[in-house]
């Protein structure tokens, strides 16, 4: 907007709005605009009162609205004229109303009350801002957006600038981006508040939603947002309006999350927040909530000490907290709250230590630490005469303090007992202490100045030793003390650093340890016994003293103390007066150590000592020993008691392990102890004590004597073997020692392990770095030992000495040896057969160890194919297999269970080297397992592990067919007989039912094993045994009782299948040597399909004999028709994809293997024939869909060639025996549509593959395939009718198909077929012809012509198939054929084919041209029977198309043809029809020749023209008429410039035919071909031809009267049209003949209109509209003449006055026309107006203005005429016509004609509502100017005077238009009127009266004002 268009808009009033002075639409909510202003302003004053009074109802605050909004005084106020004063004081009031209607503005009523004050204030203009703020909280309603569409808001600027329905989103971006908006919004509810009490909740919310909203919506908020809505804000924080407080409390909290506020500002929102808590306790919570939002989120400190004496006076501010606390966190208020109550507290009176106390449950602790601190603080402040005082002021705080929460207050001391630092801090504290009821605890003591509590917890050790004594004699005394208090204090000193301090608290402890739990001080006493340095002597004895105390009490505990005090029997000191001896041997005189149970004879005989076995006392002794060797061995390393420990190792070594033997077996215990998991001993070795014990071991060794090193290197001990497991631990120091040890045994030979030890010294640096290579050199070493002989054989014993020591070492010995041997291969029989612990966990007769359950699973790792010809050399090695096998339990979960390691053990390689037998009895313990064993787990492994193996087929078939079970048989007859003989035998043992089902179930788990079985060795051998498992399925009773039998004969067939694709992969015969064909027993699987109901029984069963079929073709040939029976029956008719692929399957395998079969082809075409019939019966069961497919795969396997025809004659057999079923047949083609459409689309899918096409009949067959298609022996002679009627129909139906013949079109091979079908097509016809003939008598003579006509229409068909050049070769010799019905037949191929778009060779133009010799033959044929007329019509036809396709480019041929037709249609008798077509045929060669057509033009248009002159013939035929209309329209086409000799006939022949046309409805082309016409005449021939012959023709039928419109119109349309058509230099030279024309026919009214008024305007009317043609193509210079000499014409002395009539009338038509042209043309006319309206007044004269009878009809005709012509006169007037001369002339007689009562008076009414208002009404328009119009309109009151009451009542009517026309400006006019209409209220004429009322309501809807105050 520009800033010129600003300042007017500034400028701008509403008053001054347009709409305002529109009354066409008025403003309003409730109405449409157009309606509201129909409506009056009475009604918007009682629709407003009525809102009013409703609203009342509701809210009496309104009531002060009644006298000043809703006065009947403001009807009548106008706002614009008002005074600045009175618009304030109403703007005033409107806003308070609209503030108090926002509540309720939703209701009907408040609307109807905005809709008063929208009519009457205009507040959609003056009010816009107040009526937004009523509405704006409704913004999502379709009443906020009907207000919005009231206002005028166009400039961008105004913060109210949307005018579409608000969206939620689009308010809060508006909110936040125009502060002005917001603020808008603001001042909304600080309006309301002001105006209203209640009612508010409305307003409040949608203020609070939209600003909080608003504030998180925006990025950011700034310093204006903060500052605009602060001060509502504080507003609403001071109201005392709950809601609005509640928003103000929303809107700090929004504040407080968004944005860190200046401290000041913080201070300030939370003390009015907090004054607000005091004055409105219902919102406490809401208040309390708001405060902890302001300062969780804003810096700490920024809140005064004001805001906490606000919060004290808050009578519910405890509870509130607890409710809050319950559920939100409120430590930010209490970190600020809490500070000041404290203070208070201690401060002040005391009247808050209740609330303190109250507190407390939030945050104890916190507030009692705050309670000291302030304590300390004030006191410090306080003289020691003022410190009593305080301490009787605080000592209730807190002693209630101490009863709630003791332990609180106990934690809060000692935590703050450490930070004292000065006397008086420690004085303070003290009697802060002495506060509480803990008298004794908190006691002073003397000698401390300070409380028993403290002073076990001071920081010197005398006072705590002091404190400590006192403690004692406080126990001995029996004073009583807390229990806990006394626990804590004693145990807790007992950890004390200081001895004398610890003394002192075990003497304590001795007089109160019987009140204490025996297991605490036994632990604080054994904690003591650990960390003391010994240094205090006389402790200790108590110590003793109170353990013998304990363990007389607590028996429990003896193990415990006993071995927690074995370590102090240590002695590590030389001196003996030293603590550690006398602790020792008090130790030792306990009485505990001597009734500890250590075993004497703990020794053990075995090569290992082995702790597994051992009982709890040798195994508790063994670990004694194990940590006093560590302890000598540690102590020996390093310190200033190595020597020491050095000489007590020698002791250690005699006193507990003198024997050499057990002495290393110690030490092999040591060394290999690190590997138990289980650790019995309760003793950790680690990689250090294991090394430090391998090097203690080889310094023994090495003083060993030569006999002790042959018997430690022998089988008999663990030495050897032992340090051989070292050298696979992961510490290569633990293997350097191991290595180093092992070079002791290098001189002993003797040793069974000498060459092993050898051989191991070689690789030292190999063993030393590599943990692994012990595992490759001793199975090097092994493997090298089997290949070879002699030496190295002793390596082989070497290592099955190892194996040996398995027998007796322990388990996680055992463990790591089979792990050291675990790439030692071979056929270890000892290993299996020596370990009896493997038999004992198979047998599950004790519980595992985890060692032993490893060993068991590397036990189970040698089951490989290395070992495999153990197991059938020591079948024990095998049982431990398979018992293994049976083990489903899983001790461990980090190890799986046994059953599982045992069958993960049998691979591929392992299966493959066992033995048939072996293998056969795994697999049977496989299958039985997976019967019993429902774990998923093992299925699972069972199903790896027979997948991977390689089984032999006899295996599996074995385990399928069990010894007992009777024999595969090969064929249903044997088999049922064995079954007879095994019933009839009496020693049979029938099966239990249980036996039964268990049998069956593990056969179906080893088919679904086999299911996925790829390797499979000889396959073929599992043959017998499946047929035979299928056989007792199908036919044993048993088996049907056992349920799911359908899924295991599917099974069978599927592995069957399997079978035979892995014979023969690509589906051909095999060798006999392979699979012999009798184990092959396809009857069986065919009587499968037979007893099954299950479609997926089916389908495998299909499947599998398709496969079969490749195999062994003439096996299944004989079972063939049962397969397609039961398909055809079943699986057809399912709906799936599977079945469609078993159905694809079975005929891609089953079909062709049975044709390559070596059969007659006689037989195989029978057999196929049948399995096509099997297919066309289910073929309407077959979902539709699916039908395609199945067809296409069928005919594609059989071959189309052979068998495509047979499908088809089938799919027609089938149709018409189902409709003989049928008790009511319904029509045919509802039978075809299903056949039809699907051999269609099989036809269209196969069309490239069809190489050959049968005759519709088809060839003869073999008689046997002839009866198996259709037997006319056995079928009825009607369905043999029906079987041809069908065949013929779909042939007819294929070749109408477009799809269809697109499709067979390219391929040329087709087209002699095609040929053929049609010379086959012809003699059949031929042939029912004469049956039709035959039959005509009889009642089948209706089928014979039906079959004809469908013959004839396959022949219409096949036309469309010939190509172009043998088309033309075949019609050339039908239409030489004797017989009528084919040379017809051939024209209408002939026909067809040319109506067809084809571009045509010129070659075949050529042999097409030929034709039309033989076509005239037959049209110059003598007249014959009726066909022979038809096929003269059809020639005709024939010959125009000819031309019509050929003639522009090969025009000599057709002249001949136009001779001889002409020659035809001059024949006065020729046929009617035959006649119409030569008419036809005429008009397309002349069209088409053109000027060739010239020398017959002289014969043709005679004769054409006589023919339309035969009005009989023409009106008993329409085509004929037709025919020959479109004959002269195309002569008069093609020649225009030809015709002129005939041109006179052929206007008045088109005169007359048209209104035959117009009377005809049944032919509406004759209508359109007689407008063809017309345009021609008018648009070809040139003026100076064509006007002479109209004004002739005009003549002729004025003198022949025969003028009538209907015959007079066509002809002033010709030249209406011509005129039109002209150039304007044409018109310009032929307008004088023109006019001269006109005048003639313009005064027809006067010379030939006197008999039928009514006619006569028809006709004039179309010479008028003629003649308005030319003027419109005139200029003003030739206009004006014309115009002027009409005038002249009009008003000549001698004329008659109907002129007048006519004149007027043309004037009134061109200024319609002409429009403001007219008008410079209209000042002549003023005058004979004037006149005209004079004389034609009866109210002047008594004459009448016409001579004849009818001269009243015709005066009012001529009134109206001219009254319609001023009336256009004025309307179009912008040249200011009515100058006041004309203006004064013209009134008086006007105004007069309101007294005219010429016609009676319904005559009358409508030329005054008609004519003469609209006239006058804009006559006042045109004036322009009030002084004319106070004289017009006085003229027009004095009429309402008048005597009669018709023309007062038009005289109202007429100031009521004068009123509407001229609105606003009438308001200067209605002083005047007033009168009039007064009087005209009390007029006599009760309808006068009335329409007085309706014009004064009308007035005043007009012209905005009341009028009825003036009356």
């Amino acid at each position: 907007m520009t800033s010129l268009a600003h300042q007017l808009k500034r400028l701008a009033l509403p008053q001054n709005d347009p709409s305002l002075l529109s009354r066409r639409e008025v403003t309003s909510l409730l109405f449409d605009p157009k309606e509201a202003a129909s409506m009056d302003r009475g009604t918007f004053y009682a629709l407003g009162c009525t809102g009013l009074d409703e609203l009342l109802g509701i809210e009496p605050a309104f009531a002060e609205f009644q006298d000043t909004l809703f006065n009947s005084g403001s009807v009548g106020l106008e706002r614009s004229i008002q005074t600045k004063k009175v618009n304030k004081k109403l703007n005033k009031d409107i806003g308070l109303f609209l503030t108090r209607l926002s509540p309720y503005f939703l209701l009907k009523p408040a609307l109807k009350c905005a809709e008063w004050l929208i009519h009457r204030f205009h507040i959609h203009l003056y009010n816009q801002d107040c009526l937004v703020a009523c509405a704006l909280p409704y913004h999502e309603t379709k009443v906020f957006v009907r207000v919005i569409q009231l206002l005028k808001i166009e400039d961008p600027t105004d913060h109210i600038g949307f005018r579409v329905p608000l969206a939620r989103g689009t308010l809060l971006t508006h909110c936040y981006k125009d502060l002005g908006f917001m603020d808008f919004i603001c001042s909304l509810v600080t309006q309301s508040v002001k105006v209203h009490a209640s009612s508010l909740r409305v307003i409040i919310s949608f203020y609070a939603s939209t600003i909080v909203s608003a504030l998180d919506a925006v990025d950011k908020i700034t310093d204006s947002i903060i500052a605009k809505i602060l001060p509502h804000v504080h507003l609403g924080l001071k109201s005392s309006l709950l809601d609005y407080k509640a928003a103000s409390y929303m809107i700090v909290c929004q504040l407080a999350v968004k944005v860190v506020m200046e401290p000041h500002l913080v201070n300030t929102l939370a003390a009015l927040v907090s004054r607000c808590l005091c004055k409105t306790p219902e919102l406490s919570t809401e208040g309390l909530g708001c405060l902890i939002v302001l300062l969780q989120n804003q810096k700490e400190g920024s809140v005064g000490r004001k805001v906490y004496g606000h919060l004290c006076e808050v009578s519910n501010l405890v509870s509130t907290l607890h409710d809050i606390a319950a559920a939100h966190d409120v430590s930010a208020l209490l970190r600020y709250f809490l500070p000041h109550l404290v203070r208070s507290t201690v401060t002040q009176t005391g009247q808050l230590t209740l609330l303190g106390l109250s507190l407390l449950a939030l945050n104890h602790q916190f507030l009692f630490r705050l309670l000291l601190e302030e304590y300390l603080s004030y006191a410090h402040q306080l003289s020691s005469d003022k410190i009593p005082a305080l301490n009787q002021h605080v000592q209730p705080v807190v002693q209630l303090f101490e009863s709630k929460y003791p332990a609180t207050l106990d934690t809060v001391l000692d935590s703050y007992v450490s930070s004292l630092s000065s006397e008086k801090d420690r004085s303070l504290f003290h009697q802060f202490i002495s506060l509480s009821m803990s008298r004794g605890k908190y006691e002073i003591l003397a000698h401390s100045e300070t409380s028993l509590m403290l002073s076990l917890k001071h920081p010197l050790a005398t006072v705590r030793s002091m404190a400590l004594q006192h403690l004692q004699e406080i126990l001995k005394e029996g004073t009583a003390l807390d229990e806990a208090f006394l626990k804590d204090a004693l145990l807790e000193r007992m950890d004390d650093d200081v001895p004398e301090v610890v003394l002192a608290a075990l003497k304590a402890l001795e007089v109160y340890v019987e009140h204490l739990d025996p297991a605490d001080v036994t632990s604080s006493l054994l904690a003591l016994l650990h960390r003391s340095d010994l240094s205090v002597t006389g402790g200790w004895y108590v110590g003793a003293s109170l353990f013998m105390t304990l363990q007389s009490r607590n028996l429990e505990l003896k193990n415990t103390v006993c071995w927690e005090l074995l370590p102090f029997l240590v002695i590590t000191s030389p001196f003996r007066d030293s603590p550690e001896l006398q602790l020792a041997s008090t130790v030792a005189k306990m009485n505990l150590l001597s009734e500890f149970p250590i075993t004497q004879d703990w020794s053990s005989g075995e090569v290992f000592w082995n702790p597994e076995k051992m009982d709890t006392n040798t195994c508790a002794y063994l670990g004694l020993l194990c940590r006093l060797f560590e302890l000598i061995i540690t102590g020996t390393s390093q310190g200033p008691l190595a020597m020491s420990f050095r000489a007590l190792m020698n002791p250690f070594f005699q006193v507990h392990l003198g024997n050499p033997v057990e002495l290393f077996k110690f030490l092999s215990l040591l060394w290999g102890y690190s590997s138990n998991i289980g650790d019995h001993l309760d003793c950790r070795v680690g990689a250090v004590l294991q090394t430090q014990a391998l090097y203690v071991g080889r310094a023994l060794l090495a003083a060993q004597p030569i006999k002790n090193l042959n018997m430690l290197a022998s089988a008999a001990s663990p030495v050897v073997p032992t340090l051989l497991l070292c050298l696979s631990s992961a510490v290569c120091e633990v293997r350097r020692a191991a290595i180093a040890t092992l070079e002791i045994f290098l001189g002993v030979k003797s040793s069974p392990f000498h060459l092993l030890i050898v051989a191991l010294q070689k690789a030292t640096d190999e063993l030393i770095s590599d943990p692994t290579y012990i595992n490759q050199a001793l199975g090097k070493l092994y493997e090298d030992a089997l290949v070879s002989k002699g030496k190295l054989s002793k390596h082989q014993e070497s290592v099955e000495e190892l194996f040996k020591c398995l027998q007796n070492c322990p388990t996680y010995t055992g463990k790591t040896m089979l792990r050291v041997l675990q790439e030692v291969n071979g056929e270890v029989s000892r290993l299996m057969i020596q370990m009896d612990m493997i038999d004992e966990c198979v047998a599950g007769s004790s519980v595992l160890l985890i060692d032993e359950a490893l060993l068991l699973q590397l036990m189970l790792t040698k089951y490989n194919k290395h070992s495999a010809p153990l197991l059938a050399k020591e079948p024990r090695s095998l049982e431990v297999l398979i018992r293994a096998m049976h083990i489903q339990s899983q001790p461990f979960s980090t190890i799986p269970s046994f059953q599982v390691m045992a069958l993960e053990q049998i691979t591929k390689p392992f299966f493959a080297a066992l033995g048939e037998k072996t293998q056969q009895r795994i697999l049977e313990v496989m299958f039985d397992l997976l019967v019993d064993n429902k774990s998923p787990v093992y299925v699972q492994t069972v199903n790896g592990v027979f997948k991977a193996i390689v089984v032999d087929a006899e295996l599996v078939a074995n385990e399928l067919t069990p010894a007992d079970k009777p024999k595969a048989y090969l064929s249903v007859q044997l088999t049922r007989r064995s079954k007879m003989q095994i019933k009839n035998t009496p020693d049979a043992a029938a099966p239990t039912q249980e036996e039964l089902a268990s049998a069956w179930q593990r056969v179906t788990l080893i088919l679904e094993l086999l299911q996925h079985k790829k390797k499979l060795k000889r396959p073929q051998m599992l043959v017998p045994a499946l047929f035979n498992l299928l056989s007792r399925y199908c036919f044993e009773a048993d088996a049907a009782q056992l349920g799911n039998m359908e899924y295991t004969k599917q099974l069978i067939l599927s592995c069957l299948l399997n079978i035979c694709q892995k014979l023969s992969p690509a589906g051909k015969p095999i060798s006999k040597d392979v699979l012999d064909e009798d184990k092959m027993n396809v009857e069986l699987v065919v009587q499968c399909i037979r007893v099954s109901d299950k479609p997926q029984t089916h389908h495998h069963a299909l499947l599998l004999l398709g496969t079969i079929a490749g195999i062994f073709p003439e096996k299944v040939l004989h079972n063939i028709m049962p397969i397609f029976t039961f398909m055809g029956a079943n699986i057809m008719r399912l709906d799936d994809s599977y079945s469609f692929q078993v159905i694809n399957k079975t005929v891609q395998t089953v079909i062709p293997a049975l044709i390559q079969v070596g059969v007659s082809e006689t037989y195989m075409e029978c057999v196929v024939t049948k399995i096509m019939h099997v297919f066309a019966d289910a073929l309407p069961h077959v979902p539709e869909h699916r039908r395609l497919p199945i067809l296409s795969q069928l005919l594609g396997t059989v071959g189309p060639a052979r068998f495509l025809w047979v499908l088809l004659l089938l799919l027609f057999k089938q149709t018409i025996l189902q409709a003989a079923l049928l008790t009511t047949r319904p029509p045919l083609s509802s039978n075809m549509g299903l056949t039809f459409s699907v051999v269609c689309n099989v036809l269209l899918q196969l069309s490239s593959a069809a190489t050959e096409k049968r005759k519709t009949h088809g060839p003869k067959k073999e008689e046997t395939v002839q009866d198996l298609i259709f037997c006319v022996e056995r079928q009825s002679g009607k369905e043999l009718r029906h079987f041809k009627f069908l065949t013929v129909s779909f042939l007819s139906q294929l070749l109408a198909s477009e799809h269809f013949v697109g499709k067979v079109q390219p391929y040329l091979t087709l087209y002699p077929h095609v040929r053929s079908l049609l010379e086959e097509n012809l003699r059949y016809i031929h042939t029912v012809a004469r049956c039709v003939e035959d039959t005509a008598d009889k009642p089948t003579a209706k089928f014979w012509r039906a079959l004809l006509n469908k013959s004839y229409d396959v022949l219409d068909k096949v036309n469309a198939l010939l190509p172009h050049d043998t088309f033309i070769r075949v019609v050339r010799g039908l239409m030489g054929n004797q017989l009528p019905s084919v040379r017809r037949k051939a024209m209408e191929l002939l026909n067809n084919r040319l109506q067809q778009k084809i571009k045509w060779q010129e070659e075949q133009v050529t042999g097409l041209l030929q034709l039309i010799g033989d076509l005239q033959s037959i049209v110059g044929q003598h007249r014959g029977p009726e066909e022979q007329a038809i096929n003269r019509q059809t020639a005709l036809y024939s010959l125009k198309l000819l031309c019509r396709n050929f003639g522009s480019t090969h025009k000599e041929p057709f002249v001949p043809v136009l001779s001889h037709v002409v020659e035809l249609v001059s024949s006065p008798s020729e046929e009617k029809n035959v006649m119409g077509s030569a008419l036809l045929c005429i008009a397309e060669v002349t069209i088409t020749l053109k000027a060739l057509a010239i020398p017959q033009l002289h014969r043709l248009m005679p004769a054409v023209l006589h023919t339309l002159k035969k009005r009989k013939d023409l009106l008993s035929s329409e085509v004929y008429l037709l025919s020959a209309v479109t004959s002269l329209q195309r002569v008069c086409e093609a020649l225009p410039h030809f015709i002129s000799p005939y041109l006179l006939d052929t206007l008045l022949q088109v005169a007359r035919l048209t209104r035959v046309a117009e009377q005809t409805t049944t032919c509406p082309q004759l209508a359109v071909r007689l407008a063809s016409l017309r345009n021609t005449l008018a648009t070809k021939l040139p003026p100076r031809v064509l006007l002479p012959n109209i004004t002739k023709c005009y003549n002729s039928l004025v003198e022949t009267q025969q003028v009538s419109c209907s015959r007079l119109g066509p002809l002033m349309g010709i030249l209406k049209e011509h005129i039109a058509h002209m150039e304007k230099d044409l018109l310009n030279s032929h307008q004088t003949e023109l006019t001269t024309f006109f005048l003639c026919a313009l005064d027809f009214r006067a010379q030939h209109g006197q008999a039928d008024l009514h006619r006569t305007k028809e006709i004039e009317g179309s010479v008028i509209d003629c003649l308005l043609v030319m003027v419109i193509k005139l200029s003003e210079v030739t206009f004006r003449p014309l115009f002027f000499k009409l005038f002249d014409w009009c008003k000549t002395d001698n004329s008659a006055k109907d002129r007048l009539l006519t004149f007027y009338r043309l004037s009134d038509c061109i200024a319609e026309k002409l429009k403001g042209l007219f008008v410079l043309f209209a000042g002549q006319l003023v005058k004979p107006f004037t006149d005209m309206l004079r004389q034609t007044n009866i109210a002047n004269t008594d004459e009448a203005f016409f001579d004849s009878s009818d001269s009243e009809e015709k005066t009012n005709l001529l009134l109206g005429y001219i009254l319609q012509c001023l009336h256009k006169i004025f309307l179009y007037d912008t040249q200011k016509f009515l100058s006041k001369e004309r203006s004064d002339a013209l009134m008086g007689p006007l105004v007069d004609q309101l007294e005219n009562m010429l016609g009676g008076d319904a005559v009358y009414q409508e030329r005054v509502t008609q004519h003469l208002v609209p006239c006058i009404g804009q006559f006042s328009v045109a004036l322009g100017d009030d002084s004319q119009w106070r004289v017009l309109n006085y003229q027009i009151l004095l009429k309402t005077r008048h005597s009669s009451p018709k023309v007062r009542f038009s005289a109202l009517l007429m100031v009521l238009e004068l009123a509407s026309k001229l609105r606003e400006n009438y308001i200067v006019l209605l002083p005047e009127t007033i009168p009039f209409l007064a009087e005209l209220m009390e007029d006599e004429c009760e309808e006068v009266e009335h329409q007085v009322q309706k014009v004064i309501q009308e007035m005043e809807a007009v012209l905005g004002e009341p009028l009825q105050s003036y009356f």
